[in-house]
């Protein structure tokens, strides 16, 4: 069975970005990446309210870090500790050795290559370092952009399920996209 072990934190560092612990001090950068009207877009999910329910967020990270049970890691440009993303494994399956991937990246940072850029970085620590089998994406049909990086990255679609989430009034499809390890 898996065992992630997050301790300490790992720090992931490419060629442009610095991809590092979410602390408090970021709660006003990530609550506006939770509630942006323009990042939402395709997540489906409620925005938050309010920096206190990031706070409240950010700690319950803190724990499933600590317990082994998902990781998020801030994306930041080398040059600057502005916290302009976020990329981490969660619903970890751990007698499976698979987690899914989320990320979500600030508008005025997109179509700069920084998500494919980061993804790149924490697929090899998830594959390598974790030892994880396979990863998955749960992405909106409509997110084409997102589509398209998992591809590029490797990124198999394995189902496209009807109308399987109710959201915001109404019933959407979901595509599910996963990648194996692999093969060295």
């Amino acid at each position: 069975m898996l065992k992630p072990n997050f301790e300490p934190f790992p720090v992931i560092v490419t060629s442009r970005l610095l991809l590092r612990e979410v602390t408090i001090a970021d709660a006003a950068d990530l609550f506006f990446l939770r509630s942006d009207a323009a990042v939402l877009k395709y997540l489906d999910k409620e925005p938050e309210k309010s920096v206190d329910e990031t706070i409240a967020l950010i700690n319950q990270v803190k724990k499933n870090k600590e317990d082994g049970d998902g990781i998020l890691w801030g994306i930041t440009l080398k040059d600057s500790n502005i916290l302009v993303g976020s990329i981490c494994y969660w619903r970890m399956q751990k007698e499976h050795y698979r987690a899914e991937i989320g990320y979500a990246l600030h508008p005025a940072q997109q179509g700069k290559g920084i998500m494919d850029e980061a993804i790149k970085a924490v697929l090899q620590y998830g594959f390598e370092t974790m030892q994880l089998h396979s990863v998955e994406a749960n992405v909106n049909p409509a997110n084409e952009a997102s589509m398209k990086l998992l591809e590029r990255n490797g990124f198999v679609k394995e189902a496209h399920f009807r109308e399987n989430y109710y959201y915001n009034g109404q019933f959407l499809d979901s595509v599910i996209f996963s990648l194996i390890t692999p093969l060295k």
